[in-house]
């Protein structure tokens, strides 16, 4: 009887041991900040564009814009502007909106994030804005880098 519990004990351990191991040597996730054109919809000034980011960058940002070119659908640029996406706390979601003026959201065919023009917070390199960006869309217009 003794035998087999120092024998269950001993795989009880052997197996926790074993996922500590396996928790220590997993690969972390790499940061990433998440861009994601969200809704695009008419608006009294033009083109209401609505964006979920998500900052997992591994430090808050006091600021993030970019540079963003939006081109008709027959690929023709009717728009290079800046957004200011303002202060994304460290593994927070935000949603944005910005109103484009004189712009039909109905002929939007793609819109590309051209540059990051500020990228600042306290232990981020001003590189990650861009380097960790992954883009997303949830309209027709095709959103990416």
């Amino acid at each position: 009887m003794l035998k087999r519990i120092l024998t269950v004990a001993v795989a009880v351990s052997s197996v926790s041991i074993g996922q500590v191991r396996a928790q220590e040597t997993a690969p972390a996730s790499p940061p990433v900040l998440t861009l994601e054109l969200n809704a695009l919809q008419p608006s009294e000034r033009g083109c209401r564009f609505t964006f979920v980011v998500e900052n997992r960058l591994g430090g808050g940002l006091d600021s993030a814009a970019f540079e963003m070119a939006i081109f008709d659908r027959d690929g023709r640029i009717s728009r290079l502007t800046l957004v200011d996406f303002k202060d994304l706390p460290d593994g927070k979601t935000k949603v944005r909106q910005f109103d484009f003026p004189s712009i039909d959201c109905a002929k939007i065919g793609r819109v590309l994030v051209n540059d990051a023009t500020e990228c600042r917070g306290l232990g981020i390199d001003p590189a990650a804005c861009m380097g960790g960006l992954v883009t997303a869309s949830r309209v027709d217009a095709v959103f990416g880098i």
